[in-house]
């Protein structure tokens, strides 16, 4: 039975190999400091962080999400460690909550490693503070317990470190908080919440030889079943920052071995609008169920389709994080097996040692067999879902290569969000999960031409890469501007030595362009004033309720500024305006994509730090460097490309210029 700990009440653990998870309503650094007997941090080797994620027996997460996984040994801290304090902190300087008074109460849990839940509890009554020691184990005559601390520090996670005895704790901060916006900036956003806020999930509790059952079903889904080959437990230096135990991932949604799968994923869950989503016709008995294009819920096909893409998402992620840990597991118990085996000397004489390593053997491939059948099992009918789900895509979620590009209109609003490419994963390559962006735009975006960007950059022509960067975006803005209503969005240009004319080319043609390509240090410097300005004054009509007092020749439609080559062509002042219309722009509708080296601006220093954080990077080639916010995995993104031979490009970008003058814009 699970101890529902308050603040300063203790309980005695069970056993000594732990995950703590914590569950929050916004992301949040999770960390832990090793004390000695009086509670001392004897230096930073005893302190796990983002940064330096992993000690003897202690292990935390690598960047900043509403749920983390930490996992502990106990028996295998240094020596002369008798406690482990568990630290939560706001992130700082990404846009975020500043104090948890205005966030969900956290809510942490010691659970075994099979998810059985020892205590929990929830920190209740912050306010501003920004930092928290959320609970401690602690060794008391040989006996590990846990007690819920609950110790808020208004002067955030320097204040937090220095209270545990910390030398330099602002330096140390830093280096946190550093490693932690490096994180975010490569995270691909999560979706929308699917749960009523402040729902707990609850975990599931496992089995004798410690595989964990599904997780416990959301209301009104149909209940999961357990497959108890499908998972293992996450093993000890393998923690994820999955949701609660949703990590199990479609393969808990199945039936027993070798059954049917029931596809309703316990998490899609929404506030229920009127329309109900289509539903699949029954299964005939023996039949997996059969998947149908928007089967989550949602208020028109569109949101329904782009709640379904976040859920296959989300169910990839985790049914392969499940099949990682169980391979993990079944390395480990080999490894364990083998040592108790070995170290009797008894085995070491004839062939009771090779026996011993044979049956040791034996039940790691079982284990790891097993687990690859459930995981084949769910990107089977992941597989099945993505054939339904890509051709009834809207253009703003479709590939080049997709038909309704074709017959694509220019709409009268603008869609939910847009597709910028293609995610997958190692375990199968050809099951992609399009990656999509909010619209209006919350964040730039950057176009990597280095070649030290990824392998595939790295074996290109220079030349090359560039060229086909340019091309990259130049393809984003047409998306953009394919799936705007006329006249609301704007596309300017810098292209300050004339280098990407032949990718410029068809924007150009096709006159959507607010104006020619901007060159030379000249234009550069116009087009940034231009759009400083419009941030400038609609700002002050915001803050001021008066938008109607805006200059008439003031385009209050969207705005995309696109720089080619950066920074070439840019002096101190043109670079002070770019990253100022990267850090207010996106609020009043001024986006920025960037097509860039990073290397090259080095020269400018740390300065140009904050820019590059702030914008989502992606490649013109393959790379691995999205990571998801559930368990961190390393997702490959595939960006799009127009088919070979194909004139989509320009058809869509005829049909906006054609939108354009029937509204006379």
């Amino acid at each position: 039975m699970t101890a529902e700990l308050v603040r300063g009440q203790n309980h005695t653990l069970p056993q000594t190999r732990l995950e703590i998870r914590v569950s929050a309503g916004t992301p949040v650094v999770a960390g832990a400091t090793l004390g000695d007997e009086r509670g001392t941090v004897r230096g930073i080797e005893w302190i796990a962080h983002p940064g330096s994620p992993q000690l003897p027996g202690l292990e935390v997460s690598q960047q900043a999400a509403a749920d983390h996984r930490l996992a502990v040994d106990l028996e295998a801290l240094p020596t002369g460690a008798h406690r482990v304090t568990v630290l939560l902190a706001l992130p700082v300087g990404v846009g975020g909550p500043v104090r948890f008074g205005a966030v969900p109460a956290p809510f942490v849990a010691v659970t075994g490693l099979d998810g059985t839940e020892i205590a929990s509890f929830t920190l209740t009554d912050l306010d501003a503070e920004s930092a928290v020691s959320a609970l401690e184990l602690y060794r008391r005559q040989d006996v590990w317990k846990v007690r819920a601390v609950g110790q808020g520090y208004a002067g955030g996670l320097a204040a937090m470190l220095a209270d545990q005895g910390v030398t330099e704790p602002a330096a140390l901060a830093g280096t946190i908080q550093e490693a932690v916006t490096r994180g975010l900036a490569r995270s691909v956003a999560p979706p929308p919440p699917r749960t009523p806020e402040g729902d707990r999930v609850r975990h599931a509790t496992g089995s004798a030889d410690h595989r964990p059952t599904a997780p416990p079903p959301a209301p009104e889904p149909p209940e999961p079943l357990t497959d108890p080959a499908a998972t293992g437990p996450a093993h000890t230096a393998q923690p994820h920052t999955a949701p609660g135990p949703a990590a199990a991932g479609p393969a808990a949604a199945g039936t027993s071995a070798g059954g049917p799968i029931n596809y309703a994923h316990p998490r899609r869950q929404h506030a229920a609008p009127p329309s109900p989503p289509p539903t699949a016709p029954p299964a005939q008995p023996g039949q997996p169920a059969q998947p149908v294009a928007g089967d989550a819920t949602g208020w028109s096909m569109d949101e329904r389709l782009y709640n379904q893409i976040w859920g296959m998402f989300e169910d990839l992620a985790r049914a392969v994080a499940a099949y990682r840990s169980a391979v993990d597991f079944a390395e480990s118990r080999m490894d364990q097996e083998l040592d108790r085996a070995l170290s009797d000397p008894r085995n070491r004489i004839g062939g009771a040692g090779d026996r011993a390593r044979e049956a040791a053997r034996a039940k790691r491939d079982e284990l790891t067999s097993r687990a690859r059948e459930a995981l084949d099992r769910d990107l089977a009918q992941l597989a099945a879902e993505a054939a339904v789900v890509e051709p009834a895509l809207p253009a703003a979620y479709a590939g080049w290569g997709n038909p309704v590009w074709h017959a694509h209109r220019i709409p009268m609003e603008i869609p939910m969000a847009l597709r910028i490419g293609d995610l997958h994963l190692p375990e199968r390559t050809d099951l992609r999960i399009p990656l999509l962006v909010r619209l209006p735009l919350e964040r730039g975006i950057w176009v990597d031409s280095g070649r030290a960007a990824s392998e595939a950059a790295a074996l290109m022509d220079t030349d090359r890469l560039r060229r086909l960067a340019m091309e990259t975006a130049v393809a984003h803005a047409a998306r953009l501007l394919a799936v705007y209503p006329p006249g609301e969005f704007a596309v300017h240009v810098i292209d300050p030595a004339g280098s990407a004319a032949g990718p410029l080319a068809p924007l150009v043609e096709a006159g959507v362009l607010a104006g020619p390509p901007a060159a030379g240090p000249g234009g550069v410097a116009s087009v940034l004033a231009h759009l400083t300005r419009r941030v400038d004054l609609v700002q002050m009509a915001v803050r001021a309720g008066a938008a109607d007092s805006l200059p008439p020749d003031l385009d209050t439609g969207e705005q995309l500024l696109v720089v080619n080559d950066f920074p070439h062509g840019f002096d101190d002042r043109a670079v002070t305006q770019l990253r100022y219309l990267a850090d207010e722009g996106p609020a009043v509708g001024v986006h920025l994509l960037m097509v860039a080296d990073r290397e090259e601006a080095s020269a400018y220093g740390p300065i140009l730090d904050p820019l590059w954080r702030s914008l989502l990077r992606i490649t013109p080639v393959a790379d691995s460097h999205l990571a998801d916010p559930w368990v961190g995995h390393a997702w490959t993104y595939e960006p799009l490309t127009v088919p070979p031979g194909s004139r989509v490009l320009e058809q869509v970008l005829a049909a906006v210029a054609e939108a354009r003058r029937a509204a006379g814009r």
